[in-house]
């Protein structure tokens, strides 16, 4: 009647069942990771990081570039 459910069995059965548990949470939190660090380069290479302030351009009566208004810019003008 209950050599269906042996200990061993159930206990094979329970193994089992955590280790896929665990394994899925791996997978997961390993493609979190994967998210997290392909958003965290693109916000590096688009603006410095987590520093994403805008600010307003303006031409260089000079050279004719666009240069952040109010920053620095060396250039050497027209020839």
């Amino acid at each position: 009647m209950f050599g269906i459910f042996s200990l061993p069995k159930i206990l094979f059965t329970i193994v089992v069942i955590v280790a896929v548990w665990y394994g899925f949470k791996w997978l997961n939190r390993r493609q979190q990771v994967q998210r997290d660090r392909a958003k965290n380069g693109r916000l590096s290479e688009a603006g410095g990081g987590k520093n994403t302030a805008v600010e307003d351009m303006v031409q260089c009566p000079d050279c004719g570039a666009y240069v952040p208004e109010g920053g620095h810019h060396n250039c050497a003008g027209p020839d």
